[in-house]
């Protein structure tokens, strides 16, 4: 799922080039995806809870599946096909929602020991990262072929991912399912919850959605900066917008190797990664080679990887497992909605010049770090 969404970044200029669209409307492509994520993760997590996890999974992904096949027939066979693709995109969006997110609880669900459970999700974690940092090299090699090859993959991608749940996915021994609760309870229970820990959590919410626009709206400006003002295309523009992907997932990798479950450092590494990447952003405003860009969203990169793990731990560790699904849910809602703003934003700022564009990240990035300082409150002895 981070596959068919994020392989598309690098090969955004060329599908505007192909439907003889604009760069704001590319754009969209990304964040019609998301939107469509961002209202039914939190519906497809209380439907896992009442009919499964898997009955959930292999719905969605074949709904993503169909979304791909949808965008790659219209590529291929209609002359104005960027309608068509836009709603294919949406459907793919319909799907991601009930498949990605509803991994999570499913680990948990299979394991009755907490440090399996861990392992479990390192290693979903991990697979996620290498989809990131994957995404733009493999993205740029289908497109190389043919433009609409990377619509294609999708549908591939998850036929083999419904095979691998169908088959290789056994549903636990004993039912983990919770017992079905009114909509009407589940909503007023969301909202006391909420409520009573109003101040820490849409910190954190606001926090992880600042992380992924910062992530998406400089991917986007590579992306369009590196063919259009430097000339770099095909995979060797892929593996450069790899670079910052691959500093950010190892810094998330041991960043959340060494926190453990001490609160008081996940505080301070949310609010130093979130003023490093403040930082950083803010030097691009000096540069203009690639070797300079490229650095300073690396540092950025570092700053956003370190900070992730932990921001996903509050969340897991700060929330009874009862409700811990609704709200995980929910912060995978905030988060893509910085997917969606940023490809849209980077794109409306870029018309009128790129500094404007670092400029708003250093201001959300600082924002971030502020939140993390003033809002996150944890007891040092933890």
């Amino acid at each position: 799922m981070t596959l068919g969404n994020s392989m598309l970044i690098p090969v955004l200029p060329e599908i505007r080039r192909q439907l003889k669209v604009s760069s704001f409307q590319t754009s969209l492509l990304i964040t019609a995806y998301s939107v469509m994520a961002i209202i039914l993760i939190p519906i497809a997590g209380y439907l896992s809870d009442r009919i499964g996890r898997k009955a959930v999974i292999i719905p969605s992904l074949a709904i993503a599946g169909i979304g791909g096949g949808v965008c790659g027939a219209a590529a291929v066979w209609m002359d104005k096909s960027y309608t068509i693709i836009l709603i294919g995109r949406v459907l793919q969006g319909i799907g991601a929602a009930g498949a990605m997110p509803i991994v999570l609880p499913l680990v948990g669900d299979m394991f009755k020991n907490e440090k399996d459970v861990s392992s479990g999700l390192g290693l979903i974690e991990t697979s996620n990262t290498c989809g990131k940092v994957l995404s733009p090299i493999i993205g740029s090699a289908l497109v190389a072929i043919v433009w609409y090859l990377p619509f294609w993959a999708v549908p591939v991608l998850c036929l083999i991912s419904i095979v691998l749940v169908l088959f290789l996915v056994k549903k636990p021994a004993v039912s983990t399912e919770h017992k079905a609760v009114p909509v009407r309870d589940f909503l007023h229970t969301t909202c006391q919850l909420i409520k009573s820990n109003f101040r820490w959590l849409i910190a954190l919410f606001i926090i992880g959605g600042i992380g992924m626009f910062m992530l998406f709206g400089s991917l986007f400006y590579l992306s369009e900066t590196l063919e259009e003002a430097h000339g770099y295309k095909g995979i060797v523009k892929g593996c450069i917008i790899a670079i910052p992907l691959a500093v950010l997932s190892v810094a998330s990798y041991v960043a959340g190797k060494l926190i453990g479950e001490n609160k008081y450092a996940m505080k301070w590494i949310v609010c130093i990664g979130f003023t490093v990447s403040t930082v950083a952003v803010s030097l691009c405003l000096l540069f203009q080679s690639v070797v300079g860009l490229m650095t300073c969203l690396s540092v950025a990169g570092l700053g956003l990887g370190a900070s992730l793990p932990c921001l996903d731990s509050f969340i897991t560790e700060g929330i009874e497992k009862e409700q811990r699904g609704t709200i995980s849910s929910l912060y995978s809602s905030m988060r893509f909605v910085g997917v969606a703003a940023g490809p849209m934003v980077a794109s409306l700022l870029m018309s009128s010049s790129d500094n404007s564009l670092f400029v708003t990240l250093a201001i959300t990035g600082a924002v971030a770090a502020v939140l993390a300082l003033t809002a996150v409150k944890v007891r040092k002895s933890t």
